[in-house]
């Protein structure tokens, strides 16, 4: 396929170096099971679901079908004041997916859709019960949640944040999980459960009753894969329960069987109050995400209103939309037939012993995982993410697809993954990495000291 640059000059790419794109185009054309191809005839190998999506494989013709078919039959309902039985049908579906109580879905379209709502459903929860002094929140250090201005607020990347102004006023961060001597561990760290202390700090600080909630990834995604250490979660929760503070668990990324089960929250035993949840919802098929709440989050709010009277002006024109509902429930369909989740707690074991294979490649400082997800590092060249941008162009270049993140790499590879699929994913990481110079050893070992 032949692709000119003028062709390529009107679309503004997100978190793209656009410039540099378009000279040299990484482009795929089509998709199917564990596979792109690429503009140029290539085949790739996904080794990041798409971008942490696509769990059931590409070009799946369920959902294909289910959703052409939904809209030739109902192409859209407006959302305020009317629906369809599609969106109830999927609420239904996703609450016997949550964890505790966690029961009622309101739906978004995307990840940074489902953080805002959560942010708006918790002040209103507070108000609602006559605390409307709760307007701060707590999120963490190498947090990512969204790019929407309060999932701007509370992220913890600066690249993310430092063009966009102050965010929201009242966000403070805890400390992140990431401590030098947890390098190279398998599953969660033994170390760093006290980290979660900071929140008690925040108390100390701040007071209780000015803060509505904590929001954490239960595994830090984007930035890299950080997997909670033994205790910390619970800490969080404890704390939490204390002093009247909502805990928001944000499963974008670690949600649908990431983990080994529906939710990180059944894997770690941490219940949250509010779970917001996104991409693999759809298998990254149609625009989607939502928000778990509690029974009594929903009822707090809804209870008091008139029966007539709209309990939370919060919306969005595409909520639940009739081909996403679609796509959601054909999905769900293929996890539970095929049993995906519990494949992917099967498959962690080999996954994650092929991944920490890669230690002893020079350039590689540090690798992360737990379940069917893990982070690797690569000694920076200079300025920070010079050199995991060079090596996402080379993977592509030598047939596989990642997420980096500055100089980390995330491998999440689609459930249906075969033992050969790791294998492939693990050699062409080699292959590459293993061409970077030897004198990052020492980068390796200050970073142990």
């Amino acid at each position: 396929m032949n692709i000119s640059s003028e062709k390529l000059e009107h679309y503004w790419m997100p978190f793209t170096a656009n410039r540099d794109f378009k000279a040299n185009p990484r482009m795929f054309v089509s998709g199917e099971g564990m596979y792109y191809t690429s503009h140029e005839g290539k085949r790739i190998l996904d080794g990041s679901s798409g971008l942490f999506c696509v769990a059931a494989g590409h070009g799946r013709r369920e959902v294909a079908d289910a959703v052409g078919k939904q809209l030739i039959e109902l192409d859209y309902c407006a959302p305020f004041q009317s629906a369809h039985p599609l969106a109830f049908e999927l609420a239904q579906r996703v609450a016997a997916l949550t964890p505790g109580d966690l029961d009622y879905v309101f739906f978004t379209n995307s990840g940074s859709e489902a953080v805002d709502t959560a942010l708006k459903i918790a002040l209103a929860y507070h108000r609602a019960r006559g605390q409307g002094q709760r307007m701060r929140f707590i999120s963490r250090e190498r947090a990512y949640h969204g790019v929407n201005i309060g999932g701007t607020s509370l992220s913890g990347l600066v690249k993310n944040r430092e063009a966009f102004g102050v965010g929201l006023t009242g966000v403070a961060h805890l400390r992140h999980t990431w401590l030098p001597e947890n390098r190279f561990t398998k599953g969660q760290p033994e170390s760093g459960a006290e980290l979660a202390e900071d929140l008690q700090r925040m108390v100390g600080l701040y007071g209780a009753d000015t803060i509505a909630a904590c929001f954490v990834e239960p595994i830090a995604g984007s930035t890299g894969i950080l997997v909670p250490p033994k205790g910390y979660l619970e800490r969080l929760r404890e704390i939490c329960d204390a002093h009247g503070i909502l805990l928001v668990f944000d499963e974008v990324i670690c949600g649908f069987g990431r983990t080994g089960k529906a939710f990180a929250a059944q894997s770690f035993g941490v219940t949250p109050d509010m779970m917001t949840m996104a991409k693999a919802l759809t298998n990254g098929a149609q625009p989607m995400g939502a928000v778990a709440v509690s029974k009594d989050i929903y009822d707090t709010i809804c209870g008091p209103a008139p029966a007539e009277a709209i309990e939370l002006f919060h919306g969005y024109t595409y909520s639940a939309h009739p081909a996403a509902c679609a796509a959601g429930l054909a999905v769900l369909d293929i996890y539970e037939k095929e049993g995906l989740f519990e494949r992917a707690a099967d498959m962690s074991e080999y996954f994650l012993e092929a991944v920490f294979a890669l230690s002893d490649l020079p350039v590689i400082t540090d690798i992360r995982g737990y379940g069917l997800i893990a982070g690797f590092d690569v000694a920076p060249a200079g300025t920070p993410g010079v050199r995991g941008y060079e090596v996402q162009k080379r993977l592509f270049e030598a047939g596989m697809h990642i997420k980096m993140t500055g100089d980390a790499g995330i491998l999440a590879p689609p459930l249906i993954a075969e033992k050969a699929h790791i294998d492939e994913m693990c050699a062409i990481l080699r292959d590459v990495l293993k061409t970077y110079p030897a004198q990052t050893a020492d980068i390796r070992k200050a970073h142990s000291s």
